[in-house]
Formats: structure tokens, C-alpha cells, sequence
């Protein structure tokens, strides 16, 4: 596959800080790929050169275990071998992966089994595809998981990458959706995103508002904050599923009381399965669901991680990867 655009993800920032543990140099990055088939093998019958396609967050799975065999190759019991970044699995053959890790996305090409390409629906700009098998999927699977429809009252916190994708999913979804943010300047753009209201959430008499409002609140932030307050939010019986992950030990975060005093629960989710990933393409084409995305040549990645960082992306970095060709 000929990668024409490669999302940057903070997932990509963390992973190269050691945020989620010790790394393995170099490290090739990205996992929100979209390109063009340049060659197949002999035994692929689901692509053929010059399909538009894509590539996520994982590249294989075992494909036996109870996890797979029910489609949920994301939480494969025996690893599902990540885009980049993590040791190859027994299952995999070690021999398509030199230097014994997979290599990521900021790259002018890559080898994948057919089973984890996707296609890209012909309404998709390929600019814009690529966030949708990351950020996308990732917040599509839980809204899903947590059956969202029409009469559901969600709250999304943080508004980038994966928050501006999960305010617009949600709404088409039917939810009544409400954005929560640091940065009063966002407001107007959550709304255009499909947000009923703006919180910002430093402001306690907005906050108040809500208490004991959602069925759902999605946490996309990539950073560790105190959840009491939201918790607070949630109705009876209401969940928190954080999908946004800073370091991998986390303390102090909420209070006991928080979950027990109105039967509430906290949970996480991973990203989205194969299965899910071909059905948000599918989705995003029909609805018009689309990343906001700052196209950048790839060389210029250097100066778009402090960005990220900094909440400056406006809202979702994609590096034109013909800056490398």
C-alpha cells in the first residue's frame, strides 16, 4: 500500500515519550494510513492495485481465540499485534516484521494482511480517512457498546482529535450531545459539530447545570484529571468510559462515594474491531461525518507533536506523506 496521508495521533507522542511503558528505537509512528493498493499477493481476494484503502490501529491477530472468533480482534487474549511499537506475538510471522516490531504510518509505504485494510468509501476524501480508523472507531465503539440512540443524553469531554469525532457520531447517532472543554474558544465549533450545548468546564454553575443529567459520558482526554465532578453528572446508573489515556498508572482520581452514592459506573474501552471499523467508514460516508484536519508536509512533523501537545490542533494533524517521495 502507497500511504498517501498518515494522522498524527497522541497516541503516536505517548508511545515515543515511554508514557505506556518502555520503547523499542526507532520507532516508526502512525496508525490512521489511507493510500492506494500498489501490489497484492497471490492468495488476496479482497483488494486489487489501485484501491483506496486504509490501515488503524493493529495490523494482525491470532485469529483463534474467544475474542477473535466473536470479532473482537481489539482485545485479542493473545495480543493483537499493534500498528507499531510492540513486540511480535507467537502467532505472527516474525520473518514480515524485520527488525522484530512493526513499523507505523509516517512512512511512504507498508505491507498489511488483507483481513486489516479497509476500504474507503468512494464520498471520503483519503485526507480524511485515516483519523476515522483511529480516533473514529475508537469513540464509535463505545457509543455503540453502550447502546446510544436517539433519546440519549451523552457528554463528551475534551474536544480534539477523538471528541470533535465523537460529538458529530453521537448526534447522528440521535443522541442529545454535550460538548465539555477547556477552551471557551472551541464553543462555537463544538455547536457546529453537533453539540446541543458547550460546557467549559472550569465554570461551576455550568457544571451544576448537568448534575445527575447523562446516561453517558465518553472521557477522550489524553491527560490525567480528577473525575468527581463529572461523575456528579451522571444519572442513576450512568457510566463514565474513558477512551483518552495519559500515563499507564493513574491515583487520585476519583472518590469511592462517586460511583457508589448513585449506582454509577466507571469504565474504559479500546479501539474499535475489525467489524466496527468497516461500519464507521460506512457510517461516516453516509452521514457526512468528517475529521477537521491541518494537512502538513510530512517533514514538518517535528514542529505538529508540540502542538498536539499544546491542545493547538484544530483537530486533527494529517501529514501528506508525498513530502517524503
Amino acid at each position: 500500500m502507497r500511504i498517501d496521508f498518515s494522522g498524527v495521533c497522541h497516541s503516536d507522542i505517548h508511545t515515543a515519550h515511554g508514557d505506556w511503558g518502555p520503547q523499542h528505537y526507532p520507532l516508526v509512528t502512525g496508525h490512521e494510513m489511507a493510500g492506494v493498493v500498489t501490489a497484492v499477493g497471490a492468495e488476496v481476494s479482497r483488494f486489487k492495485v489501485g484501491d483506496r484503502v486504509g490501515v488503524g490501529t493493529y495490523v494482525d491477530s491470532c485469529r483463534t481465540c474467544e475474542e477473535c472468533r466473536a470479532g473482537r480482534e481489539q482485545y485479542c487474549i493473545n495480543s493483537a499485534l499493534f500498528t507499531y511499537g510492540n513486540p511480535i506475538p507467537s502467532y505472527a510471522d516474525a520473518a514480515d516484521y524485520p527488525g522484530g516490531y512493526p513499523k507505523g504510518g509516517y512512512s511512504t509505504g507498508i505491507v498489511v494482511r488483507e483481513n486489516y485494510v479497509y476500504p474507503i468509501p468512494k464520498e471520503i476524501d483519503l485526507k480524511h480517512a485515516g483519523p476515522i480508523m483511529c480516533a473514529g472507531v475508537t469513540v464509535w465503539s463505545a457509543l455503540r457498546n453502550w447502546d446510544i440512540a436517539r433519546g440519549s443524553r451523552v457528554g463528551i469531554l475534551g474536544v480534539g482529535g477523538l471528541g470533535h469525532l465523537a460529538i458529530q457520531l453521537a448526534h447522528a447517532l440521535g443522541a442529545e450531545v454535550t460538548g465539555f472543554t477547556t477552551s471557551a474558544e472551541k464553543k462555537s465549533d463544538i455547536r457546529r459539530f453537533g453539540a446541543a450545548d458547550v460546557v467549559v468546564n472550569s465554570d461551576p454553575d455550568q457544571m451544576a447545570k448537568y448534575t445527575r443529567h447523562f446516561d453517558f459520558i465518553l472521557d477522550t482526554i489524553p491527560a490525567t484529571v480528577p473525575l468527581d465532578p463529572y461523575l456528579s453528572l451522571l444519572k442513576r446508573g450512568g457510566t463514565l468510559c474513558r477512551v483518552g489515556i495519559d500515563k499507564t498508572t493513574i491515583a487520585n482520581e476519583f472518590g469511592a462515594f462517586s460511583l457508589t452514592s448513585a449506582q454509577n459506573s466507571l469504565a474504559g474501552s479500546n479501539v474499535g474491531s475489525v467489524r466496527e471499523t468497516h461500519e464507521v467508514l460506512q457510517f461516516a460516508a453516509r452521514y457526512g461525518i468528517r475529521p477537521q484536519v491541518q494537512v502538513v508536509p510530512a517533514r514538518q512533523v517535528g514542529t505538529v507533536w508540540p502542538k498536539v501537545v499544546d491542545k493547538a490542533a484544530r483537530y486533527r494533524f494529517v501529514l501528506d506523506m508525498s513530502d517524503l517521495r
